[in-house]
Order: C-alpha cells, then structure tokens, then sequence
C-alpha cells in the first residue's frame, strides 16, 4: 500500500504553520530524508481574519479554505489538516470541498484529554476571542460531561487576543508572561489542563512551565498526521 500524502491548509499564521511541519517532522521515526512524509503545504497567508470574519462582519475566509483545500486535493493529498483552531468554524465548507477527510484538531485534542488525563473533569482554554466565544472547545468538551473554563473578558480581550498578536509580530516575551497570566488565574479557578487553543499559543507556553500539564493541539494534530500516514490513525 502506498503511503498517504497530508495536505495542509496553512498560513493562518506563518510561524504556526512552520510549527506545525516541525512537530510532524520531529514526530515521524526516521533516520535519512527518505523515511519522512510528503507534506504538502498550501501557506496561504492573504486569507482574510478569521476572527474579524466570524464576529465584525469582515470577509468570509470559507471560499478560499475551500480552494485551498482543493488545490491540495489535486495536488495528491490523501487527507487534510488546518493550522489553525479558529478555522476549523469554517470545516464543514472545508470538508464539502473535498472527496478526501479533513483531520479535526480540536476533536482530537479533547480525545486526547480523555485518552491520557482520564480523571480531568476541568479544562482551561486559552484561544482567540472567536474560539472562545463560537464554544470551539466547549461544545466537545461538553459533550464528554466535562467542564471547560476560560479568562474573563478583560483577561481574554487585554492579554490572550493581544498577545496573539503581538507573537504573530515576533514580540514573544511580553506575550509569553501574558498567557502564563492567564494560564495561572485558570488553574486557580480550577483549571487541570491547559489546552493552547490557538496555534500561536504554543510558540509561547509548553508543557512543563506551568504546575499542570499544558495541550498542544498543534502537537496532537502532528502525531495523528504521522499516525495516519503509517495507517494507525482515524482515517487509516
């Protein structure tokens, strides 16, 4: 069986996209270039906000998501991803697009929860203002009985939102004490994990900086990619 080819529709940011090909590299057992997977990368970064899409009446990114998405079919992708949480808003028109499956980061993140933190009944979320507010997270969270706390409104527009910001413009430092922040005020309302729910935010916080275990999604999403293609993963 020939192995499968993983499209990604990316450039929603850069470095995130790049952080996502990192992750998918460092996660495939290989020991010379031949062994690693055929990514194809479609690094769109002219798609309209997608946050000023879903919440300030701005420019509708699905059109161009759907083409992206089809490029990459054409291009010989057996299966998608999307670097990016807040997108997936748009995944149905994303999948409709496509005769081939779209890998769903959020779903798979909270699998992973479940899967490794079986006891986690509290979930802090750190994401766009879009993300938080369309229930991204929560509504799958919810559906598993568990819990999902997010910052105020204060902390999510003043430090998570602009913090997003500021590491798409490289200023790294004073976002990273930003989020952890937040991170800490969502454990002391009883946060047990912490999922980076924007794929900026894991540029900035990883596991281990803080007292509980932080979820990369971006991370999940690299190693289903490599499950998948070895064919272990959903769509095998």
């Amino acid at each position: 069986m020939s192995e499968k080819i993983i499209g990604i529709l990316g450039g929603m940011g850069p470095e995130a996209t790049a952080d996502l090909y990192l992750k998918i590299i460092r996660n495939t057992p290989a020991t010379k270039d031949q062994e690693h997977m055929h990514v194809l990368i479609n690094g769109n970064a002219k798609l309209p906000d997608r946050v000023e899409a879903i919440f300030e009446g701005g420019e509708d990114p699905s059109p161009m998501l759907a083409h992206m998405a089809h490029q990459l079919f054409e291009m010989g992708a057996d299966y998608l991803a999307i670097a990016c949480n807040t997108a997936h808003f748009f995944y149905d028109a994303i999948q409709a697009a496509v005769p081939i499956p779209v890998l769903h980061m959020p779903r798979l993140a909270i699998d992973y929860i479940r899967a490794t933190y079986p006891e986690v009944r509290s979930i802090g979320l750190i994401a766009t203002n879009a993300t938080v507010k369309i229930g991204l997270y929560q509504n799958i969270a919810d559906d598993f009985g568990l819990k999902t706390v997010v910052p105020v409104e204060s902390y999510q527009h003043d430090l998570v939102q602009k913090s997003i910001h500021l590491i798409k413009a490289g200023q790294k430092i004073q976002a990273a004490q930003n989020i952890r922040q937040v991170a800490e005020m969502l454990i002391a309302q009883g946060a047990e994990v912490i999922i980076a729910g924007c794929t900026e935010i894991p540029l900035v916080l990883e596991n281990g900086m803080i007292s509980v275990p932080v979820i990369d999604p971006t991370l999940v999403l690299a190693r289903e990619i490599v499950a998948t293609r070895a064919g272990e993963g959903v769509f095998s």
